[in-house]
């Protein structure tokens, strides 16, 4: 995550021309802050439902949410006949359950999930605008597009009238084949941190 939100990812070199100029450096570091292990012999997976933040239900509560982004690592999580690799609570939901989920396969070096997932917690909706053209992201300078990417589409894909950035880390892109934000999606993450938003503790 440090080098996807310090622009550093690896495979920037393969950055359309069009799409340079709105690359964004979000300036964003994680550290780990503590590790909490928790062994629950009766459950081999987690359903997406949020049970898994809670002691009570043989999960983990969250840590002092005001400081930590707060992320679970679980066991697979079955989902209408497949799995998911991860969601999140976007700004403003309830503190109870403030974070972002990872099933542990998605979770290494080379793994993107991640750093999608702590986007939509900074306030980022998915580059498609989870619609047709014309259903917006809220980002000025991120292209319409018809719906999500699979796999690793080979630039220009052309929707609504534009070239796709399929490269954006909002995107469902293969992991290798996202590497960027853009300068109007720092805009809307840095909002959450400035006074009045939703995470402003966390940037004291």
């Amino acid at each position: 995550m440090n080098e996807d939100f310090n622009m550093q990812n690896p495979n920037r070199g393969a950055m359309p021309a069009e799409f340079a100029g709105v690359e964004a450096n979000v300036n964003i570091d994680f550290v780990i802050e503590d590790v909490i292990r928790v062994q629950n012999t009766k459950k081999r997976s987690c359903r997406p439902d949020d049970s898994m933040k809670f002691t009570s239900s043989g999960g983990s509560d969250v840590v002092n949410l005001q400081e930590f982004l707060n992320i679970w690592i679980v066991n697979v999580m079955p989902y209408r006949g497949g799995q998911i690799l991860g969601y999140a609570q976007f700004p403003g939901g309830s503190c109870s359950t403030d974070g972002i989920v990872l099933a542990h396969q998605f979770v290494g070096r080379n793994q993107r999930t991640a750093t999608h997932e702590v986007g939509h917690y900074l306030n980022l909706s998915h580059i498609w605008g989870d619609g047709g053209c014309g259903a917006s992201d809220f980002v000025a300078n991120t292209p319409d597009a018809d719906g999500n990417s699979r796999g690793c589409p080979t630039y220009p894909v052309i929707e609504c009238g534009s070239a796709n950035m399929t490269m954006n880390f909002m995107d469902y892109s293969d992991d290798s084949c996202m590497y960027m934000f853009t300068e109007d999606q720092k805009a809307r993450m840095n909002a959450v941190f400035a006074p009045g938003g939703f995470r402003a503790t966390m940037a004291d």
